[in-house]
C-alpha cells in the first residue's frame, strides 16, 4: 500500500507492503483528528490513508468499504448493498443513503414457491441466480461521493486496488469462512477456482490476491458507476445470474436479473429515523431497514425503567422482553416504504411505548408475543382501514430465515463529519456466484423477503427486501456522542440495543459495552447467546426468570464497530477485541 503508516505502540498496528500481511491491530485507539474502526486492518488503513491525504469521512468510508470487499469478501462487496448514515458537521444534520438491493422487474410474490405451491427450500433459494438482487453498493458510493465527499472514485478506490493486486496473507477467520462455504462454492467453478484448492479451503497464512476484482475497481475508477450499471461488468453480472455455470452434474435455479434492471437502479436519500433516549438524540435508518424503528421503539419502552438502579439480571430481563415486543411489531409492519405504508409514527410514539411496556411481566420471561396496535397513535384519519395483521405474526411463526452476516465500519474526520456504514451480500459468501473476470461475489439478498404472501415483506417487482441493518449515530447537546453498528442479520438490532443499554444505563465505557457478552431475543422461544454464557452466573440469574438458551452460529454474535466522542475533542475508535479474531481501530493523531 502507498500510505506510510506508522508502526507504533499506540496504534499497535504494523502493516507491511507487498503482500500486505496482517499484523497486530488494536481494538481501541484514542486521539484527535479522524478515526476509523472496521474488522479489517487493511480496510482501516485504507480509510486512514484517505484521511491523511485530506479526504473527509465520506471519502474514507468508501475507501475502507472497497478494501473490505477484498479482505472481507464473504460479508460484503460491490455485488451487494447497504445503508449509510452520515452526520454533516457543517450543516449540523444527519442524512442517510439507501443502496439496498432491489428485486428484478420480473419478480412476483410467488417467486419462491414451486409449481405445487410449496416454498422453495431456503438453501436452494440462496444458492441460485434467483436470490440475486440488483446490487446497489456502487450507486451508493457514487451518491455519497458526489453529494458529500471531496474525492473522486479513482482516488478512493486506489487503496483497495493496491490490496487486491498485491494481495495479503489470509487469516484463520478468512479460511474459516471459505470452509463454511466450501459446499456452496464447489457448486460454482469460477468461485471454487478463486477460493478452493483441490476442493479444500485456502489455508491460513496463504498469500491471496484478487486481480480480477482490481480490474473491476479500475473500471469503476475510470468510468464511474456507469461501468458497473451500463458497461461490460453489467453484461458479466447478467450472464452470471441468468446462466449460472455450475459443476458437472449439478443444477441451480436461474435468475431473472436483466441489463435493464441494473440500468434502472437508483440509490436513495432518505430521512433518518430520529428518536431520543435519556438525553441523547438517536439517528438511524428508516425502512426498508427495520433497524432504526425497532431500535427506537425498544429504547422508548426501556426509557420507562430506571435500569441503572436495578440488579443486572433484572435490567437484562427487561432488555430481552423489550426486544421481544419490538421484534413482534417489526415483523408485522415494516417493509419497503414504496410498497407498504407502515405505521411508523405510531411505532415511534412514546405513548405507544408505554402501552407496550405494560405488556411486560417484570418477573418472568414471556412467550411468543403478538404485535401491538400502533395505528391508534398515528393521528391518521385512515386508521379504521388498517390492515389485518398476518396470522403468522400473531403466532410467532418464522417468516423467512435472515442470514447472520454483513459488516459495519465507522469513520470520523477532523472537521466533525461522522459515517456509520453497514453493508452486505447477505449470507456468508452471498449466493455463491462469482462474476467471471471481475472477482466479486453476488448477493442472495432476495431471500430476505418472506417466502409466504400476503405479507408486508412479500417479494414484488422493484421492491427492496426488509433489512435489520442498524447503523446508528447518537448526538448529545447537538454534537456527536457515539456511533455504533454491527453485522449479524436480525441480531444486529439486539447487538446495537444491548450495547447502548450497557453504555448509557449500566455505566460501561463504550469499549466495555461493545465487548460484553451478548444476548439476543427476537420474539422466539429461546434466547440466542454466545459460547460460554450458558455456564455463567449471569445465565443462572436470568434462568430464574424462565429463559432458555440457544448457541449463536460460530459461538459469537458478530463484529461491532464504534466511535466515542469525548467532550475534550478526543475520539476513541473501538472494534472487537476478540470476536472474529479482533478488529482494527485507528486514529490520525494518537494520544499516548
Amino acid at each position: 500500500m502507498t500510505n506510510p503508516l506508522r508502526c507504533c505502540a499506540a496504534l499497535a498496528l504494523c502493516l507491511t507492503t507487498g503482500l500486505g500481511s496482517l499484523a497486530f491491530a488494536a481494538s481501541t485507539a484514542t486521539g484527535t483528528g479522524g478515526a476509523i474502526a472496521s474488522v479489517s486492518p487493511q480496510a482501516s488503513a485504507a480509510g486512514l490513508e484517505i484521511l491523511e491525504r485530506g479526504g473527509n469521512a465520506i471519502d474514507a468510508a468508501v475507501a475502507a468499504a472497497a478494501t473490505l470487499g477484498v479482505t472481507d469478501p464473504f460479508s460484503c462487496g460491490i455485488g451487494g448493498g447497504g445503508f449509510m448514515v452520515i452526520y454533516l458537521a457543517r450543516d449540523h444534520r444527519v442524512i442517510t443513503i439507501d443502496h439496498r438491493e432491489t428485486a428484478p422487474a420480473a419478480f412476483t410474490p410467488d417467486i419462491f414457491r414451486d409449481a405445487g405451491g410449496a416454498e422453495v427450500p431456503f438453501d436452494t433459494a440462496v444458492r441460485s441466480g434467483l436470490s440475486v438482487g440488483v446490487p446497489g453498493t456502487v450507486r451508493g458510493w457514487e451518491l455519497a461521493l458526489a453529494r458529500y465527499g471531496t474525492m473522486r472514485f479513482d482516488q478512493v478506490l486506489q487503496p483497495a486496488i493496491d490490496v487486491a493486486e498485491r494481495g495479503f496473507t489470509i487469516s484463520p477467520q478468512f479460511s474459516r469462512f471459505i470452509d463454511y462455504n466450501a459446499q456452496k462454492f464447489a457448486l460454482f467453478p469460477d468461485t471454487a477456482a478463486l477460493y478452493l484448492r483441490e476442493g479444500k479451503p485456502l489455508a491460513p497464512g496463504t498469500a491471496f490476491a484478487n486481480p480480477a476484482l482490481a480490474k473491476a475497481y479500475r473500471d469503476i475508477a475510470a468510468h464511474g458507476a456507469a461501468a458497473f450499471y451500463e458497461g461490460a461488468i453489467t453484461d458479466a453480472i447478467v450472464r452470471t445470474v441468468q446462466s449460472p455455470v455450475v459443476a458437472s452434474g449439478q443444477s441451480v435455479r436461474k435468475g431473472l436479473l436483466t441489463r435493464a434492471d441494473l440500468a434502472d437502479y437508483q440509490a436513495l436519500l432518505r430521512q433518518p429515523v430520529k428518536s431520543s433516549y435519556r438525553g441523547y438524540e438517536i439517528y438511524g435508518m428508516s425502512p426498508p431497514s427495520s433497524g432504526g424503528i425497532a431500535l427506537a421503539e425498544a429504547l422508548n419502552i426501556l426509557e420507562g425503567y430506571e435500569l441503572h438502579r436495578m440488579p443486572r439480571a433484572e435490567a437484562e430481563h427487561l432488555y430481552l422482553e423489550t426486544s421481544r415486543l419490538a421484534f413482534a411489531d417489526r415483523d408485522a409492519y415494516l417493509a419497503d416504504p414504496e410498497f407498504v405504508d407502515a405505521p411508523v409514527a405510531g411505532l415511534l410514539s412514546k405513548d405507544y411505548a408505554a402501552v407496550r411496556r405494560d405488556a411486560i411481566n417484570r418477573r418472568h420471561a414471556g412467550g411468543i408475543a403478538a404485535p401491538g396496535d400502533p395505528y391508534t397513535y398515528q393521528n391518521d384519519p385512515s386508521s379504521p382501514l388498517r390492515p389485518v395483521r398476518p396470522a403468522s405474526n400473531v403466532t410467532g411463526a418464522t417468516l423467512g430465515a435472515e442470514a447472520t452476516h454483513t459488516t459495519h465500519l465507522a469513520v470520523s474526520d477532523a472537521q466533525g463529519n461522522v459515517v456509520a456504514y453497514t453493508f452486505t451480500i447477505e449470507d456468508w459468501g452471498g449466493s455463491g456466484l462469482l462474476v467471471r473476470d471481475y472477482g466479486f461475489l453476488l448477493n442472495n439478498e432476495l431471500t430476505d423477503f418472506s417466502f409466504s404472501a400476503p405479507h408486508p415483506n412479500a417479494p414484488e417487482a422493484g421492491k427492496r427486501p426488509r433489512s435489520s441493518m442498524t447503523p446508528t449515530i447518537a448526538l448529545k447537546n447537538g454534537r456527536p456522542a457515539f456511533t455504533l453498528g454491527a453485522p449479524g442479520g436480525s441480531t444486529i438490532i439486539t447487538t446495537v440495543l444491548q450495547t447502548i443499554v450497557n453504555h448509557v444505563d449500566l455505566g460501561m465505557s463504550l469499549a466495555d459495552a461493545l465487548a460484553a457478552p451478548r444476548l439476543s431475543q427476537r420474539n422466539r422461544e429461546q434466547t440466542t447467546v454466545e459460547r460460554g454464557f450458558e455456564a455463567s452466573s449471569q445465565a443462572r440469574a436470568l434462568e430464574a426468570y424462565g429463559y432458555r438458551w440457544e448457541l449463536a452460529e460460530f459461538g459469537e454474535l458478530y463484529y461491532a464497530n464504534a466511535l466515542f466522542f469525548a467532550n475534550d475533542g478526543r475520539v476513541t475508535a473501538i472494534s472487537e477485541p476478540t470476536r472474529g479474531g479482533g478488529g482494527a481501530a485507528l486514529v490520525q493523531k494518537p494520544v499516548h
